[in-house]
């Protein structure tokens, strides 16, 4: 069996999809991903799914489930590398993939979980009334 290489790139790990998922390998990917984040206790999954011409349901509802589990162990899940192909099946096959922030590119990925972390240290400031702006 394959397995989707997961990739350590600062606080986020990047999963790129080069191959046709089967079952077994979806499965193998959530448990390998679950892992590693525990493992790294990286904030963010990047998931590259640029290769991927064709995707169905099971591919849809297994990136549901894998950005359910990344956030609940604290990561945050965006899916990047989608050609509007797959994004048109996605729409009409119901499927809108909630919980999943979506970017061009991994470039652009990697920014929005950058930006989506710092709000989440502002807010914590905020309540415990600290200030987080620096002052010249």
């Amino acid at each position: 069996m394959e397995r989707v290489p997961i990739l350590k790139i600062g606080d986020i790990l990047l999963v790129s999809i080069q191959l046709d998922m089967s079952d077994q390998t979806a499965i193998q990917l959530q448990e390998d991903l679950a892992e590693r984040i525990v493992a790294t206790g990286c904030h963010g999954v990047i998931i590259d799914i640029t290769a991927l011409d064709i995707v169905d349901s099971f591919v849809g509802r297994m990136l549901s489930t894998i950005a359910s589990i990344s956030k609940v162990l604290d990561a945050e899940t965006v899916v990047v590398g989608m050609r509007p192909a797959v994004a048109i099946t996605l729409v009409e096959l119901g499927l809108s993939l909630n919980g999943i922030r979506t970017a061009l590119n991994v470039e652009r990925g990697m920014e929005l979980i950058a930006a989506s972390r710092a709000d989440e240290w502002d807010e914590a400031a905020d309540e415990e009334g600290t200030d987080t702006t620096a002052t010249a």
